[in-house]
């Protein structure tokens, strides 16, 4: 039997049985003390002569292991079983798609992070064999999905991705290509890919040291300039006007090209200019021909019994069973 966790992160969760423990503890000196101050030893006994510690005790317990059989479920206990035609042959590629706010300008309709992600999406048609993460970025950059060959999943948070889930805003290139380079197995020197689509406003004086830094990791990035030289507004839905600096001139955000391709050479990719959906993933393609491909197990395709119901149900069952016990005796008749 091989048994395993899908969502192991959950487990630490069972961490706070010890602080349940500790406040139980901290709970049991509170009622001693509690009674000693009340007043007679003998008339406090003869008040809570009913009141069954042990019960008490067992009532915690039962709602302990529910709660521990609850992370349980929630992490998911599963055996694999039969695999099939789980042999797949392809590269793994993170996109790494830049989120600000200066990719909502309209030098592209409807705006450059809508057709960027247009673009995303017609490239995942063309790689059904490859593995893809998801990397958004601003002023920080968030793993959205590691690598999985389930483009459907990856499909929804592409099309989700705005502006909304960065916090801090900006442009680093520095954390995009940091956190796309710890999506990789570091034990492979080879098959890995980064596309990074920005429109190349970035504010870091480091990324063309970290470029270089994953090059000798055997990561290759190609980068993909959306948007104009010339630039545009950027909406502003809260003001319902265009943004405004500081002295209350509108903002134009305008293509940057230059760091683009020098992160692209320092990692021995290409750089594209997008003028459309079709010519972009054509030369990105192309590139991405040129990396070796691999067999990989794609885990997605594993028939997979779970028993999370199980432990659902006994959690269900000592709770119930933690309700209706009392605290206090039966009174014998």
């Amino acid at each position: 039997m091989n048994f395993q966790f899908q969502y192991k992160e959950f487990l630490f969760l069972l961490s706070a049985l010890v602080v349940f423990a500790l406040l139980f503890f901290f709970l049991l000196r509170w009622k001693k003390r509690t009674i000693k101050k009340i007043g007679d030893n003998r008339l406090v006994q003869q008040l809570i002569k009913n009141f069954s510690p042990r019960l008490f005790t067992g009532k915690f317990i039962l709602f302990s292991l529910a709660f521990a059989l609850g992370v349980i479920a929630v992490a998911n206990l599963r055996e694999p079983g039969s695999a099939q035609n789980i042999s797949r042959k392809g590269i793994d590629v993170v996109i790494a798609l830049d989120v600000s706010k200066s990719m909502l300008a309209t030098d592209l309709s409807p705006n450059r992070l809508e057709r960027a992600k247009q673009m995303i999406l017609k490239l995942m048609d063309q790689m059904p064999n490859d593995r893809i993460a998801l990397v958004l970025f601003a002023g920080k950059a968030y793993m959205q999905m590691p690598l999985t060959i389930d483009h459907g999943a990856a499909a929804i948070f592409v099309s989700s991705a705005s502006p909304d889930a960065i916090p801090a805003q900006g442009t680093v290139f520095t954390d995009a290509l940091q956190m796309s380079a710890r999506v990789f197995n570091t034990k492979e020197g080879r098959f890995k890919s980064v596309i990074l689509i920005s429109d190349g406003e970035d504010h870091d004086e480091d990324a063309l040291k970290t470029a270089e830094s994953i090059s000798q990791q055997g990561i290759m990035v190609c980068t993909v300039g959306i948007g104009s030289p010339e630039g545009s507004q950027i909406p502003d839905s809260a003001t319902k006007d265009y943004k405004r600096d500081a002295l209350g001139n509108i903002v134009i955000s305008k293509l940057n090209e230059d760091e683009l391709k020098q992160i692209a050479q320092k990692t021995n990719g290409i750089y594209v200019h997008y003028e459309s959906s079709d010519q972009t993933i054509n030369e990105l393609m192309q590139q991405l021909s040129q990396v070796e491909k691999k067999a990989f197990t794609d885990v997605s395709l594993l028939n997979y019994t779970s028993y999370y119901m199980w432990f659902a149900g006994l959690m269900f069952m000592l709770l119930v069973l933690e309700f209706i016990l009392p605290e206090r005796k039966r009174k014998i008749v």
